[in-house]
């Protein structure tokens, strides 16, 4: 059986920095197993192995913009915490590769891959996780919440116990995903580099090494690898409420047919639907600093993508910010690399994602206003326009039969 230690890092710390340089020069280790996968090994590593075609257009196929956004606000934060203290993230993980490379030690990525890990994170939060996080980011970027973190004193297990129990009252969902999963995972990664009688060195984030220590002193307990890494079914709603707001449009539109009211009623509620669908897509498209023709193309495409839950108005609002600003695989590392939102707003990449989610945003928004400020715009008391569209429809159908 190999020896092993751990050492809890924050990733933003010299302290951190300085402990893994003690503890590889003191425990000399044969094997330094890092947090990290293959993809966020080569970013730390400044290799971009992709071409520049597909990599943006896997991005953009991807379809859930949302779920990119938080997830560079999420880097956006951590860089920023680590600009005010003089420190790039990541770094303790760098100097760990770097004197390993120096040394000649083997070198182990013992992290699920990010990828994974974003997925099952936004796909198993509650739409009330969601929001909270987005707000929460949306404070921390802007930064009205402000009292100055003890960077060093985020290793120290009390207070990291104690960060960890606030993260599962606010979002119980994403802390089993980044947290509890990994911690799994980390562990199944590391039992198999103990198997021989070498000394590991693993080097994590302080808020794994309870978790892994529990799992590694218990190993029956640790969830099936399987169960840790497959993909997670996203939550229904959105295609529910999206049929649902096929469902009463077109009851509506049925109950303003057969109503008798006429159809200049008909073709101003369809009036409605288009103005008010599409100018709040495209006024979520110029928010997000899209050009007009983006926003044009969002306003001609939100009335019929509110009406199909399998399209987005923001879809196409991104094509064609595509076409004019014309992102490449460079702009990636350029958004890990931004030092500010205005910095980041201005690579073309950003703007694409930034102008999808906010188009859809816009066009989500009309489609609910639209339900509640249609019948005061037609002046028409509703319900006696459905009570009245559909008795007549009932009649129609008695006296068919």
């Amino acid at each position: 059986m190999g020896e092993l230690k751990i050492i809890g890092t924050a990733h933003v710390s010299q302290k951190s920095i300085d402990e893994v340089i003690a503890g590889i020069n003191e425990f000399q280790p044969d094997i330094i197993a890092v947090e990290l996968d293959p993809p966020r090994y080569a970013a730390l590593k400044q290799q971009d192995s992709q071409t520049e075609g597909p990599g943006v257009s896997e991005i953009l196929a991807s379809g859930n913009m949302t779920q990119l956004l938080v997830q560079w606000l999420l880097a956006y934060v951590q860089r920023k915490i680590g600009m005010n203290v003089g420190i790039e993230p990541g770094a303790e993980m760098k100097e760990a590769i770097r004197l390993a490379e120096e040394k000649g030690i083997r070198v182990a990525l013992i992290d699920r891959d990010i990828r994974i890990t974003l997925s099952r994170f936004w796909s198993g939060m509650t739409f009330r996780e969601k929001f909270r996080m987005i707000y929460a980011l949306t404070v921390s970027i802007t930064g009205v919440s402000g009292d100055e973190i003890d960077i060093d004193a985020l290793t120290e297990q009390d207070v990291v116990t104690l960060a960890l129990e606030e993260f599962r009252k606010f979002s119980p969902n994403g802390a089993k995903a980044l947290i509890d999963e990994r911690d799994a995972y980390l562990a199944h990664s590391i039992i198999p580099l103990m198997r021989g009688d070498q000394r590991i060195l693993a080097v994590v984030g302080a808020g794994h090494v309870r978790g892994i220590t529990q799992y590694l002193s218990d190993p029956q307990s640790l969830p099936p690898m399987k169960d840790l890494t497959a993909q997670i079914k996203g939550r229904p709603w959105a295609k529910i409420i999206g049929v649902g707001v096929l469902l009463l449009f077109l009851s509506l539109i049925i109950a303003i047919i057969f109503s008798g009211v006429g159809y200049d009623v008909l073709i101003t509620a369809l009036l409605w639907w288009i103005i008010i669908n599409g100018t709040l897509a495209a006024l979520g498209t110029l928010l997000a600093r899209g050009h007009p023709i983006s926003a044009l193309v969002a306003f001609c495409a939100a009335w019929l993508t509110s009406l199909n839950p399998l399209i987005a108005a923001g879809w196409f609002a991104a094509i064609a910010e595509v076409k004019i600003r014309k992102p490449a695989i460079s702009d990636i590392k350029a958004i890990s690399k931004a030092e500010s939102i205005r910095e980041m707003s201005k690579i073309p990449l950003f703007r694409v994602v930034l102008v999808a989610a906010f188009a859809n945003i816009g066009s989500t928004l009309g489609t609910f206003l639209y339900f509640i400020f249609i019948f005061p715009l037609l002046g028409i008391d509703p319900t006696v326009l459905i009570s009245e569209g559909f008795t007549n429809i009932w009649n129609m159908v008695t006296n068919l039969f």
